[in-house]
């Protein structure tokens, strides 16, 4: 018994010694087949094999046997031709008439791909891809009353737009990556089209960013039931369809769109084992703006180094030379050299690790200046072990109390199991950072449901409808409506 796994022999041509010979064979069926002709002689054939300089010791016999072996291997079908026999000795040569079997037509279909593509990675980043998606999304939220052929031609659409965002996204990030890609990004002359890719990439994530939200909103809302209810019509349909080869074949149709429906859904929302593909694509495309970014800076700063600034200087000293005064000469110097006397001073000390902490509120730091003389060593000598334990429990108090006061002041914004942004008044710096935290992070899972820093489980429900103004100590910011409601738990404070 074969398993599903068997040797495909239809591939044998591909790989014997005659394979020149065979290949060019059924590349005439394919090409054939393309023009929408099933069916071929041998005088055919060979009329075309002869054609080209390799075949001029090619007979007809030879291309018989040829043609038995790709018969016997499920390359071709033979026919035998019967209809325009005059003879008893025509009908007895048994003379055939081939077709190429589909197995044969992927294959040459795959290797004219190949041919064509080269060794290198193709795709790109359609951005009209997702908005596509999209409209054929929201034809299928409304299709209730659709018939089974409008349906069936909403899924169609569906799968081939996603096929070719998968498939783009992943060819065109391979092509960045591949070494022919990265030697012609770091060469002088891409400096003449970084805006262009640039501009490429960020037009790409943008639209991205603007549209999977919406794909994202249809795909939670529609439900199980609506989808194997679509899935149904789009069935029938497919049950119309007369194929000799599903005779007496049960297939569970719905089961294996449903099982397609959950992998596009987790591309976009991300299933139970990480994170969503879209937000790969979103990372990638980030990692490949910073990376022409740093690249560009690299050529640039060496370009400046090369570059003779002589012009530059004499441009400059023709501007010292028509100035009237020593003074006005004082001011262009100041400007163009900056002030003489200034002194910049570094200090390694870092006194907080907070990244919203201002300059002004930092404390003063302390810098040792050691003399610059070869001979100078910085003196040593055997000190005890200092006990820092007293600065650790003090500043792990000052943490926890901090942790606290924030907590409690989060505690006070609660009405019920909820906060409302648009009815709190004004409020810290820091609470007003904490609640955008909240929203980043909802916003990137299917459920908008997070746990916080203090242990809560909370959902954020964002009312894109309207405009709220959230007042802070340092300012005012407009926002969509926002409501964080406390669930499990949490909800009974």
């Amino acid at each position: 018994m074969e398993g599903p796994f068997k040797r495909v022999t239809e591939a044998t041509y591909l790989s014997t010694e005659k394979s020149d010979k065979y290949r060019a064979i059924l590349r005439f069926f394919y090409i054939q087949h393309e023009r929408l002709r099933e069916f071929l002689f041998p005088e055919e054939v060979f009329a075309h094999l002869k054609e080209f300089s390799f075949f001029a010791n090619y007979d007809l016999d030879e291309l018989h046997t040829d043609l038995s072996s790709l018969v016997k291997w499920g390359n071709l079908h033979a026919q035998q031709e019967s209809g325009k026999v005059k003879t008893v000795d025509e009908f007895k040569k048994r003379r055939f008439r081939y077709q190429i079997t589909p197995y044969t037509v992927e294959f040459e279909r795959m290797l004219i791909q190949f041919e064509q593509d080269s060794d290198t990675f193709g795709g790109s980043l359609e951005k009209t891809q997702f908005e596509r998606i999209y409209q054929t999304l929201k034809r299928i939220q409304g299709s209730i009353n659709d018939m089974p052929e409008v349906c069936a031609q909403h899924w169609d659409d569906l799968l081939t737009y996603f096929k070719k965002i998968t498939q783009n996204t992943s060819d065109y990030f391979a092509y960045l990556r591949s070494e022919d890609a990265s030697e012609q990004i770091k060469s002088e002359a891409f400096l003449l089209y970084k805006d262009q890719f640039t501009l490429y990439l960020r037009e790409f994530i943008i639209a991205l960013q603007r549209t999977v939200a919406g794909i994202q909103d249809v795909m939670v809302s529609l439900s199980r039931e609506d989808m194997r209810a679509f899935f149904q019509k789009v069935a029938r349909h497919e049950e119309k369809v007369f194929r000799f080869e599903r005779i007496g074949l049960e297939t569970d149709h719905i089961a294996e769109m449903e099982a397609t429906w959950m992998n596009v859904k987790a591309w976009f929302l991300g299933d139970e084992a990480g994170e969503s593909q879209y937000e790969n694509v979103q990372q990638q495309t980030n990692d490949a703006i910073r990376r022409i970014t740093r690249i560009v800076q690299r050529l640039g700063e060496r370009s400046q180094l090369q570059r003779s600034r002589k012009e530059d200087y004499l441009h400059l000293a023709q501007w010292f030379l028509r100035l009237p005064s020593i003074e006005e000469a004082h001011k262009l110097a100041s400007v163009a050299f900056g002030v003489t006397h200034t002194k910049h001073i570094y200090s390694d000390h870092i006194p907080t690790d907070d990244i919203y902490t201002d300059v002004w509120e930092e404390a003063p730091m302390a810098h040792e200046r050691v003399p610059k003389i070869r001979e100078y060593r910085e003196k040593t000598k055997a000190t005890a072990l200092e006990d820092h334990r007293e600065l650790k429990e003090k500043a792990k108090k000052e943490h926890l109390e901090r942790r606290l006061y924030e907590r409690q002041v989060i505690q006070a914004y609660r009405s019920g199991s909820e906060i409302v942004l648009e009815e709190l008044p004004v409020v810290e710096p820091f609470v007003r950072k904490l609640f955008l935290s909240w929203i980043g992070k909802a916003m990137a899972r299917a459920d908008h449901t997070i746990k916080t820093e203090y242990g809560d489980h909370i959902r954020v429900q964002l009312d894109r409808t309207r405009t709220i103004t959230l007042r802070s100590k340092d300012g005012e910011m407009k926002m969509p409506a926002v409501t964080f409601h406390f669930i499990g738990k949490e909800a009974r404070g």
